[in-house]
């Protein structure tokens, strides 16, 4: 593997091996207002939640590489303590590309992106009206990092009131993934598009201990056809059903009988229970695989 020692390196090659490997990040678009009432809109990827109560979210304004300053939204949360994190979703991408070039302090990125400034409720910073998801916030601290270019500037946000659009929610009143629609970002001008086929579902139960790879028998664990996502699915069973529970799920399943009918059928049904995963159905799976195990 290509061994980077962070001394060795410098700080612009380092900087994008790290967003190339720390990836996919949330955006978070950082409306902020200066002390002379200039609105500011700017993208932020080194982001995420941190507390869910007390409700904070921190993103952090890095010193440019190139000359060690510091961006306006820094700036202006120093001297406001007030910020509104809004999400970007896909249809609202290039125009926030458009906030995230360097324009003066002087420059109002609302009338630069053309997204449309609407009033915050408990804070002065604007909301953007085309993105989904407005989270008004306090500036809890602001942790600087260093003092040369590229060190960071966390700032410790508190979220006072969050706005979302109805129009993201799935009929259990959640926000549904696939209509949010949201972007994140990967190194360089790579981006990624969180909807579609790109979402998946990982269900594990967290509550009932599973058996762990350890608990899976030694044929199953040393399988060529079964990968290690679906031996990470068997293993977060608790056990595996018994011979007899086993035989019970596969009874009128032909092509299972089938196959346990032949000789030396553990790879056919190893097969078998890698198709069952992958359609997700993970009680046929655990059947094949134990009956495969039972010699």
């Amino acid at each position: 593997m290509l061994r980077i020692d962070p001394k060795e390196i410098a700080t612009k090659d380092l900087h994008q091996f790290i967003l190339g490997a720390v990836a996919p990040r949330p955006i978070a678009f950082a409306s902020t207002v200066s002390t002379e009432g200039v609105h500011n809109l700017a993208p932020y990827s080194f982001f995420n939640a941190f507390s869910s109560n007390p409700p904070i979210l921190i993103f952090s304004s890095n010193r440019r590489v190139a000359n060690n300053t510091t961006k306006d939204t820094l700036k202006n949360v120093e001297d406001t303590g007030e910020v509104v994190i809004n999400v970007v979703s896909h249809r609202i991408v290039r125009q926030m590309a458009v906030a995230s070039v360097e324009y003066g302090p002087e420059v109002d990125e609302f009338v630069k992106t053309g997204l449309t400034p609407i009033p915050s409720e408990l804070v002065k910073p604007m909301r953007v009206a085309e993105s989904p998801v407005h989270m008004e916030c306090k500036v809890e601290q602001i942790l600087p990092l260093g003092e040369k270019g590229g060190a960071g500037n966390l700032i410790i946000c508190r979220i006072v009131l969050m706005h979302v659009a109805e129009e993201v929610l799935n009929e259990k009143g959640r926000i549904d993934p696939h209509k949010i629609d949201l972007m994140g970002r990967m190194g360089r001008f790579y981006y990624v598009r969180a909807s579609g086929a790109a979402i998946e579902e990982i269900v594990q139960e967290v509550t009932t201990i599973g058996m762990g790879f350890d608990g899976l028998p030694e044929s199953v664990r040393l399988s060529k056809v079964l990968t290690g996502n679906d031996l990470g699915q068997l293993a977060g069973l608790p056990a595996l059903p018994s011979p007899e529970e086993a035989t019970a799920l596969l009874a009128g399943n032909e092509r299972a009988l089938a196959i346990l009918h032949r000789k030396s059928a553990t790879a056919e049904l190893h097969a078998y229970a890698h198709e069952a995963l992958a359609s997700g159905n993970l009680p046929l799976a655990a059947a094949l695989v134990a009956l495969s195990s039972n010699g």
